[in-house]
């Protein structure tokens, strides 16, 4: 992967991309990481790559002025010179790509949504007990420190799993990338478009594939399932054995997936 620097606006992203003949996979980092994520699951991706860190992430400074999420990923396709492009997202990532698939279906040649979070979808009526026990310890977290290893916990081991299930050098970046964005304090909204993908899921008409993973929140599975349900034609797909992230947890088989998805349709 090469570097690849997008102006946007009064910034600059910062990102990666690999060349080559097709239609580009751009990969959408989660809420809690940046492109760094993606970097072993691109290693066994056979597609040209584009990958950056979105305002506030990585090595994107936060934003000195108003801006949109959706905006800046129309400002990377053109800086690549890609009329469309497969968009591959995880969590927030993938709202991301929801949100573009509506806004500027021509730009969209399908969605990989991981995991994935959606635009206006409403908040769980109740968690499951190991999420809540875990929410309520951020209330009474002491700093950063405190606030990442929770986030670890809850989003790279699962709520229901031990903490320090994923260790090594995959925890090692995950605490790496989330303190990073923890120190920005860029509000979680900031960026936003203001569409509804929720209540406008039966709109989307790209092709489609919902991945779901067997460690995540239960309610996060919950939503994903509806996606799959809702969006014409979509594909759903289940990895065992892994939570909320991953690109860090099974590269590979990830990879694999996102390959089956977006090759020949």
């Amino acid at each position: 992967m090469d570097r690849f620097d997008i102006p946007a606006g009064a910034l600059t992203l910062a990102g990666e991309r690999r060349s080559g003949p097709g239609t580009p996979l751009v990969l959408l980092h989660a809420g809690v990481a940046d492109r760094r994520s993606w970097r072993e699951t691109a290693m066994h991706l056979d597609a040209p790559l584009i990958a950056y860190d979105r305002r506030g992430f990585g090595d994107t400074p936060p934003s000195p002025e108003p801006f949109t999420h959706l905006a800046d990923l129309l400002a990377v396709l053109d800086a690549a010179g890609a009329p469309q492009a497969w968009l591959v997202g995880n969590s927030m990532g993938g709202a991301l790509a929801l949100d573009t698939a509506l806004s500027a279906p021509e730009r969209v040649a399908g969605l990989v949504l991981i995991a994935t979070a959606v635009s206006g979808a409403p908040e769980p009526e109740e968690l499951d007990e190991d999420t809540a026990r875990l929410d309520a310890q951020f209330e009474t977290a002491e700093d950063l420190d405190d606030i990442a290893r929770l986030d670890a916990r809850l989003w790279l081991d699962g709520p229901a799993g031990p903490e320090g299930r994923v260790g090594g050098a995959a925890r090692e970046l995950a605490l790496a990338m989330n303190r990073r964005i923890l120190a920005h304090e860029v509000p979680e909204d900031a960026g936003g478009s203001g569409i509804d993908a929720w209540s406008r899921l039966e709109d989307v008409a790209v092709p489609t594939t919902v991945i779901a993973c067997a460690l995540d929140i239960p309610a996060m599975n919950e939503q994903g399932a509806e996606v799959a349900a809702r969006v014409p034609g979509a594909r759903s797909e289940r990895m065992a054995g892994v939570a909320h992230l991953p690109a860090l947890e099974r590269p590979s088989e990830l990879a694999a997936l996102i390959q089956a998805s977006t090759s020949g349709r």
